[in-house]
């Protein structure tokens, strides 16, 4: 493909993502979840104009209605709020998202500012804060980057571009060292065989390599571990786990903990997660973002606004099964104010 024609081609991505244009919008009929597991589904008899009049009114005179914006943005979908915006814009003539964020602050603005994006415009945001200034967000290149499907990471990679003039594989790299960052640059590729054909055999020998990368052998082939968690599908994955089982006597966690360490540790253990089961991955990374002292609510905050209408149900499922307490629960013990409220309202019903 020649530079031109990637060009158009990533041109033609970002386009679809953002929907840009107004005719785009309202030639986009569907304004359902991105995904069917959700707390957030699409609201019936919705109205636009109706919405971004509630908004105009809740931010007029002193002071803010914060339960008039939450009462709005956390009951409909991404694609309803782009509407919003589009209506907001056209009878107010200013960016819904601008008088927001002059509104409010702290951690409820995050949320809501969040809620406004489309979702690989807000992946690709939070991958940019990650890596601003002094010190890498490592955790946040972690979940995003291990967890997504390759369309959603073309689509990020292209808004990304777009958004802050570098591709994310130039910031990426040069914001991360060594193998770790070799892991970040293979799933930036979006290269992952997404089919379900299991190889019996082919399962096996990765076993069997991944046990000599590692467990067999003094020092560890990190390489080994990458060719095979960052490329093979997932049912063939989950196979490559039973057999390593079978071989080493260990399971594959175990064995990732006692071989690697730091950022690089943390990476393959989310590839293996995810691939067993990324509501129970994200339902363990909302509980160590609660648990003990303090919260770390970057983290709370992506999870609950990036998964909210794909599969926050399962996730609730999940935490309950896992810890034996709600997610609801630990939410309302670990936040306060209109930032409790707004989470709640993401998290669904106890």
């Amino acid at each position: 493909m020649s530079s031109n024609a990637m060009l158009q081609a990533e041109n033609a991505l970002v386009r679809t993502v953002l929907q840009i244009s107004r005719s785009e919008l309202h030639s986009h009929p569907t304004m359902a979840a991105i995904g069917n597991r959700g707390t957030v589904t699409e609201a019936s008899g919705f109205d636009a104009a109706a919405d971004a009049q509630k908004l105009r009114g809740a931010m007029k005179g002193t002071g803010t209605d914060e339960m008039a914006i939450i009462d709005v943005l956390a009951h409909r979908t991404i694609a309803q709020r782009q509407r919003i915006k589009e209506a907001f814009k056209q009878t107010v003539g200013k960016e819904l998202a601008d008088e927001l964020s002059s509104e409010l602050s702290g951690n409820f603005k995050s949320v809501v500012l969040g809620l406004l994006m489309l979702a690989p415009v807000y992946d690709a945001y939070e991958l940019k804060n990650a890596m601003k200034g002094a010190g890498t967000e490592e955790a946040c290149l972690i979940d995003i980057l291990a967890s997504r499907t390759n369309a959603e990471i073309n689509a990020i990679n292209a808004i990304y571009k777009k958004e802050y003039g570098k591709t994310l594989e130039d910031d990426v790299s040069g914001d991360t060292s060594g193998m770790f960052k070799r892991v970040l640059v293979s799933l930036l590729t979006a290269g992952r065989d997404e089919g379900d054909k299991v190889d019996d055999t082919q399962a096996v020998q990765d076993a069997k390599d991944i046990y000599e990368a590692g467990e067999a052998r003094w020092g560890t082939d990190e390489v080994k571990f990458l060719t095979v968690l960052c490329v093979r599908n997932r049912k063939h994955l989950l196979k490559v786990f039973d057999e390593y089982q079978k071989i080493s006597g260990k399971d594959i966690e175990e064995s990732i903990k006692r071989e690697m360490s730091g950022s690089l540790e943390d990476v393959f253990l989310a590839i293996v997660k995810c691939t067993r089961s990324k509501p129970a991955f994200f339902a363990e990374r909302l509980y160590k973002s609660m648990k003990g002292l303090g919260t770390t609510d970057s983290v709370l905050i992506r999870i609950m606004v990036s998964r909210a209408e794909i599969d926050m149900l399962d996730i609730k499922t999940e935490f309950q099964k896992m810890y034996k307490k709600s997610l609801h629960s630990f939410i309302k013990g670990d936040t306060s104010g209109d930032y409790r409220k707004i989470l709640l309202e993401l998290c669904g019903k106890e």
